[in-house]
């Protein structure tokens, strides 16, 4: 019994489309055949199909080798590779926390009469 897709929202799939569409067309630039990625990626032509149409069923390990047969590998290494907000938190967790300031007491040592008397004696 094949496993059902994950649950993609319409923003992640409008994404996964445009990629797809991007990989047709870079498939296309290359007048590469589907057959003929689909063999060289090692995957069928079905997932080929699917991976261009940006269907979320298809495995990631099938978007990364139609990625390599186009070679177009290297671009993965720019996923997530300036992460804004991961740094930004990060920076956050590291700052000091800002310590209370505790009244500090001095006594005001007020000479007592008895020494002053020992004193001019």
């Amino acid at each position: 019994m094949p496993r059902k897709p994950p649950i993609v929202f319409p923003q992640e799939q409008r994404l996964l489309s445009a990629l797809g569409e991007r990989l047709r067309l870079a498939r296309k630039r290359r007048r590469l055949s589907n057959a003929v990625v689909a063999q060289r990626a090692g995957i069928s032509r079905t997932t080929l199909y699917k991976v261009e149409a940006g269907d979320p069923g298809a495995t990631l390990g099938s978007y990364v080798r139609v990625l390599a047969v186009l070679g177009l590998e290297g671009d993965l290494d720019q996923l997530g590779a300036d992460d804004r907000v991961g740094r930004k938190l990060q920076d956050l967790a590291l700052e000091p926390t800002p310590r209370r300031r505790t009244a500090t007491r001095t006594k005001a040592i007020k000479p007592s009469s008895a020494s002053n008397n020992e004193a001019s004696t």
